[in-house]
């Protein structure tokens, strides 16, 4: 068992663990029993696992006891004894899993480092995060002179003092800046430099020395965290659903919401995100902690430059100098660090004008002597693998619909009612009746019904004011679907659901009106149709990417649901538009790549691929209401994607 074993194990319940303590566990005679004995003995309020909680004669004394007691053999110990605890990665002999198969680069193939808040010890070099060599820097860049401080670098950069306008990102820790105000429970957000705070705000740590350290563990901050991490990993129930046409539920909030409003849940969700994000960059970077960056001394090499480190760490702050160039804080568990992107790097520039706050990146560059600023040379999104393979050997097809809004009184009720005629294979055209004929899937990606209250003067354009009305009317339009057709419907933000996403599936009381073949799931839900996986996302996000990304419209949905795809997250910016409820695991994480990713609300038709997964945003059976006039939104309605599950191939069928 190996330091990564170890570490990986340890961040997986929750706790984070010092070098020194690494090597006396990998040095024991039995390192996996030793670590699962001090896992389900240590006390709660541990935060970091330092030697002295390396107690190896209580270990020994456990395992002799064990053996005599239930007669296993030397070296193991009973489950009377570490049965506190299952961790995932003890359990499992095989090797970390990452992604595979992104485009090849000049950096070697390296085992993940620690991303916890880890001592990094000089006399500890084997334990140490290995640096990233310097390998296919940009040639621009190597032949910069080197700089002994941050604001020597800026200044050289401006030709002009602009202290002023980037002393604080620069000179300052990021940690002032960080945004991590969380106030309403049902409808959490954050305002960004709404709260001061030291260090990681995204992480719960207030601060990198011992003494605030000390102050946390008296706070509780830290006192539960055995399932803050490891959450992400368990499996909250999958479900399937027999039949002809089965589904199974492979990921869905419903029934496992946990979330109340507290700090510490906003904390394990940052957490989660972190993890489960920059262990998809670890397989591409050698990246390293950012509190190694502040604790080493960078020195120039033997050609006159300083070596090229990496760190993978979250957005929490972009800022702009006078001069144009760009400066992003990256915080990670141990840390905020500032990284500088000039202007002079068009390609590198033109992607941090892309990025978001609150989305995870890797970034490379070399650091100034003072060790206050990165310079950047690269910039990592986690990204779909290019080698990401489709899935095949399915059959049939899949409709794939959005926004009905049954209910409102620009519902299309004829176009809606032609396309039932078409499910029931009485269309006029026998093309259309072939293509009904192989049908096994209808989802619905949210917005079933209007709902009420949800847009200003909604109540003008109701014709059923009653959302259960709208329900039950939209009950009896799914039984006229064939019953050999599989329906999968997810909730939206007209419906009868909490706001706060991730949303559960609709109510019992909803439920129950509708027929068997009907299967409600959550917003966001990972769902397998017969071995091919559809990611379905009502889509409320793409406000966000289209207010904050530029090129990314309302008239090409599938462009924002790219950038979603780039980020292998739905809803990379906490706070904005869509009110996202801290669980403890990350709903809106992509991972695994799906086969097809089918997202709703804008009312427009998108149909995109990019490397080899399907991107379809599907129109509405709405016509332009009052209030879509006034912000000048043209929808597209009645237009069906039909995807035949074999190929991936995507039909575009007209009710209007």
């Amino acid at each position: 068992m190996n330091e990564i074993d170890i570490i990986r194990a340890v961040i997986e319940e929750g706790y984070q663990i010092s070098p020194q303590a690494v090597e006396l566990i990998k040095l024991s005679n039995s390192p996996e029993n030793l670590l699962k004995y001090i896992l389900s003995t240590i006390d709660d309020c541990v935060f970091v696992i330092e030697p002295e909680h390396v107690d190896l004669k209580s270990f020994e004394a456990s395992t002799t006891f064990s053996r005599v007691t239930s007669g296993a053999p030397p070296g193991t110990v009973s489950g009377k004894v570490s049965g506190k605890i299952s961790t995932p990665a003890l359990d499992s002999a095989s090797e970390p899993v990452s992604d595979s198969g992104y485009e090849s680069s000049s950096e070697p193939s390296v085992e993940p480092d620690i991303v916890s808040a880890v001592e990094v010890s000089d006399s500890n070099p084997e334990i140490e995060p290995e640096i990233l060599s310097s390998q296919g820097s940009n040639s621009d860049f190597d032949s910069d002179p080197v700089y002994d401080s941050a604001s020597d670098l800026v200044h050289d950069l401006a030709k002009d003092p602009i202290h002023d306008s980037v002393s604080a990102p620069v000179n300052n820790s990021v940690h002032d800046s960080v945004h991590g105000s969380f106030s309403n429970p049902v409808s959490p957000s954050v305002s960004p430099k709404s709260i001061e705070k030291q260090a990681s705000s995204f992480f719960g740590i207030t601060g990198p020395s011992s003494t605030s350290k000390n102050a946390l563990k008296a706070n509780f901050l830290f006192s539960n965290q055995r399932n803050s991490l490891s959450s992400s990993s368990r499996d909250e129930g999958v479900r399937y659903i027999p039949g002809r046409n089965p589904v199974t539920v492979l990921s869905d909030i419903t029934g496992h919401s946990t979330c109340v409003g507290e700090y510490m849940q906003f904390v394990q969700y940052f957490r989660d995100r972190y993890s489960r994000l920059s262990e998809i960059l670890r397989g591409r970077m050698n990246a390293r902690p950012v509190e190694s960056l502040k604790r080493r001394s960078f020195r120039r090499g033997s050609d006159g430059n300083t070596e090229e480190l990496s760190i993978i760490g979250m957005v929490s702050d972009i800022s702009t100098t006078t001069n144009g160039h760009k400066i992003l804080s990256l915080e990670d568990s141990t840390g905020s660090f500032s990284v500088l992107i000039r202007n002079s790097d068009k390609e590198l520039f033109e992607l941090a004008s892309r990025l978001l706050l609150d989305e995870v990146v890797g970034v490379t560059g070399s650091v100034t002597n003072d060790g206050n600023l990165m310079l950047a040379t690269k910039l990592l999104q986690p990204d779909v693998p290019n080698s990401v393979q489709r899935r095949t050997g399915s059959h049939g097809k899949a409709v794939l619909i959005s926004d009905v809004h049954v209910g409102s009184s620009q519902f299309l009720e004829d176009s809606w009612l032609d396309f039932l005629d078409f499910l029931k294979g009485e269309s006029d055209s026998e093309e259309m009746r072939e293509i009904a004929a192989q049908i096994r899937y209808l989802v619905v990606a949210g917005d079933l019904v209007d709902g009420i209250g949800i847009y200003p003067d909604q109540e003008m354009e109701l014709d059923i004011p009653d959302v259960y009305e709208q329900y039950r009317k939209a009950a009896e339009y799914i039984r006229e679907v064939p019953e050999q057709i599989h329906v999968i419907i997810s909730p939206g933000n007209h419906d009868a659901v909490r706001q706060a996403e991730p949303q559960p599936a609709l109510p019992a009381r909803i439920c129950a009106d509708f027929p068997e073949n009907v299967t409600f799931v959550g917003n966001p839900a990972l769902v397998d149709l017969d071995g091919v996986q559809i990611l379905i996302y009502h889509g409320r996000s793409i406000d966000d990417l289209v207010a904050s990304v530029p090129g990314v419209s309302y008239q090409e949905p599938a462009g924002a649901v790219l950038e979603m795809l780039k980020r292998r997250h739905l809803a990379p910016t906490y706070g904005s538009r869509v009110s996202i409820s801290p669980e403890k695991k990350d709903y809106f994480i992509i991972d695994p790549v799906p086969d097809i990713i089918h997202t709703g609300h804008v009312h427009t038709l998108g149909v995109q691929r990019y490397k080899n997964v399907l991107l379809v945003n599907s129109g509405t059976w709405q016509g332009q209401t009052e209030f879509q006039k006034r912000v000048n939104l043209m929808p597209m309605p009645a237009r069906v994607p039909v995807v035949d599950l074999a190929n991936f191939d995507v039909k575009i069928l007209a009710f209007d």
